[in-house]
């Protein structure tokens, strides 16, 4: 319908998706969700990425690696996260095992889609990417891909029965996952065989969007925040405490995909504005941000910790809480939202630090997410933290950028 546009003009599909965000499927790849006998069933849906209900089974996992395999966890930063793959697959096993015992599988939803895509949802054809399964599944070719059976056995039989129907290989997102159906083509309008490449992680893919390079740290601040860098795949990349992953062939690759973050970036300010709602329907972000770009660091005599979602880096705790000191009768809204905004500049600060502390150098800073685009308050404020340049992106879509140049590489354009 967009005037001057022609199927023929699209050479390949490229798909970002949120992770960790799992859904069980059938034995022909469907999604749960739409058989009739699940559609109203909130398990069979996609577990998406900011479910945090996982918490005990996911301090499970990882007390049974540190047991049994310290090198899953050197990987991933010391701690599962309740955030991930095997947790909330564990936690519906606990407590939909209906659910759990009809799923012939699990799949990330950033695979899902470039499979039904290209008509090879089924287990045993899918292609999953590495971005997903390396940093939210403990994927890694070294111990012969996810956690084996007997270390799953450990957290519960069936565990170790679904190892069996996951896939043997991961595949970087310069791979092709396959091609339009004639189905697809029919239902988009596009042109049947073009090329589907390998999903990846919305961030991950972002950061491809925003010119990922070794040294340059792309940071995503949304809801959450999502801190990309690589390192390149020649060198050896030691284990980070405290940081999500460090993956072979993630974000970019062939590099070494570091990602880290933090659980509450956008969702504090909103909790702020829209559940505290300290001026009613009057107090908006631009207002309070104008307001809070007046005052003076230190001023207000106001500190806060940003941990209202737990803390995702460098503590890997879920259960920590935010935390707002030095109060008075005198303390006003923009006080206040100022120091949540500091909060979540610090945390940024520690991530670097901690990165830094091993080796990986971060020179210079591109931001994007909504909150880069719209705050200038808090992008200044992140610079002065930092002590560097924050650039911003110059796409708006950083994910959908980085997911058309997958496509272009898939086909051959790239």
């Amino acid at each position: 319908r967009h005037r001057g546009f022609r199927a023929a003009q699209v050479a390949g599909i490229g798909v970002a998706g949120t992770g960790s965000t799992p859904l069980p499927v059938d034995r022909q790849g469907r999604a749960l969700a739409m058989t009739r006998r699940f559609a109203r069933h909130p398990a069979a849906m996609a577990w998406l990425w900011k479910d945090h209900t996982a918490i005990a089974e996911a301090e499970t996992i990882t007390a049974l690696a540190r047991k049994l395999r310290p090198h899953y966890l050197a990987a991933c930063g010391g701690a599962y996260s309740s955030e991930w793959f095997f947790s909330k697959i564990l936690h519906c096993l606990r407590t939909s095992p209906e659910v759990f015992d009809a799923a012939a599988s699990w799949v990330e939803m950033s695979d899902w889609v470039p499979a039904m895509l290209t008509g090879t949802a089924a287990p045993g054809r899918i292609r999953v990417g590495i971005c997903a399964a390396g940093h939210k599944a403990m994927f890694n070719a070294d111990w012969g891909g996810y956690p084996d059976a007997a270390f799953l056995r450990r957290l519960d039989p069936k565990l170790a029965a679904l190892r069996a129907r996951l896939p043997a290989e991961a595949h970087d997102i310069s791979e092709t996952a396959g091609r339009l159906t004639d189905a697809w083509a029919a239902r988009t309008g596009l042109t049947a065989g073009i090329p589907v490449a390998v999903g990846g992680v919305d961030g991950h893919v972002g950061g491809v969007g925003a010119g990922i390079r070794p040294g340059r740290l792309v940071k995503t601040l949304g809801t959450s925040g999502c801190d990309m860098l690589v390192v390149p795949g020649d060198r050896p990349c030691a284990a980070i405490p405290g940081i999500c992953g460090i993956v072979k062939g993630s974000i970019l690759p062939g590099c070494h995909g570091i990602e880290a973050g933090q659980a509450a970036v956008g969702d504090l300010f909103n909790w702020f504005v829209n559940y505290i709602q300290p001026r009613g329907a009057d107090g908006g972000h631009a207002r309070l941000g104008a307001e809070a770009a007046s005052l003076r660091p230190g001023a207000s005599g106001l500190l806060a910790l940003d941990w209202n979602n737990g803390n995702r880096n460098v503590l890997a705790d879920p259960r920590l809480s935010g935390l707002l000191v030095g109060q008075s009768l005198y303390t006003t809204p923009a006080e206040i939202y100022r120091a949540l905004a500091e909060a979540t500049a610090f945390g940024a600060l520690t991530i670097i630090r901690r990165l830094e502390a091993h080796d990986v150098k971060v020179r210079t800073v591109v931001a994007c997410g909504g909150i880069a685009e719209k705050s200038p308050f808090i992008m200044q404020l992140y610079a002065d933290v930092l002590g560097r340049q924050v650039h911003l992106s110059r796409s708006a879509q950083t994910c959908a950028l980085g997911a058309a140049v997958a496509a272009a590489t898939v086909a051959g354009l790239y």
